[in-house]
């Protein structure tokens, strides 16, 4: 029979002092910033978005999704750019190549990250490093909130008169439109108008 192994048997192991360095890495790297993003506050945000999509489409649109396995998902959905970095979209998607190219560095990274848990954790985070058992609508609800994210980035650059985030608003607004997803349209119409009030004014 094998030795059951205790935690003061097990090496060192580095997987969340690697993910608390994502708030080192910066958002929007080729755009002037009127306020810097780094990715650990970006992942706060989707999984706070995420989380709240997937309760209005059960509550408002007769859907069953599990909300809390979303934040948890959407915490993590870019934890591998520890390792990688936060490549800017118009380098990542400049031509087919490169797309596939980052993708298989995206997956390397992922399974290097698992390999600094304990053995017996790797199976409960691998589904979060990695959404590849995902169902296809659950990954769109992440997605959604990572562009919705991305959006009120932009919105507010832009209304600090960034011009910098023009065209990247237009651009995300336009995929916003193309999800074509009601909870996505529900928090538009309700929550994403505050983003644009001060302090002063959310009174």
């Amino acid at each position: 029979m094998a030795r059951r192994v205790s935690p003061e048997d097990s090496p060192l192991f580095h997987f969340f002092a690697y993910v608390a360095k994502l708030k080192y890495i910066v958002r929007w790297g080729l755009k002037r910033n009127v306020e810097t993003e780094n990715v650990k506050e970006h992942s706060f945000d989707v999984a706070v978005i995420a989380h709240a999509l997937a309760l209005i489409r059960n509550r408002y649109f007769g859907g069953n999704v599990d909300a809390n396995q979303l934040a948890v998902v959407a915490l993590f959905h870019d934890a591998s750019e520890v390792l990688t970095g936060d490549l800017p979209g118009p380098i990542k998607y400049f031509n087919p190549t490169i797309a596939e190219a980052y993708k298989e560095v995206e997956k390397a990274a992922k399974a290097k990250l698992l390999t600094m848990l304990p053995e017996q954790l790797q199976a409960d985070y691998a589904p979060l490093i990695d959404d590849a058992a995902m169902s296809r609508d659950l990954k769109r609800i992440v997605k959604a909130a990572d562009v919705l994210a991305a959006y009120i980035k932009c919105i507010q650059e832009v209304e600090s008169n960034n011009h910098e985030f023009q065209v990247a608003r237009e651009r995300v607004e336009g995929m916003l439109a193309e999800y074509a997803m009601p909870e996505v349209n529900f928090f538009l119409e309700k929550f994403l108008p505050s983003y644009r009030l001060t302090l002063d004014e959310l009174g």
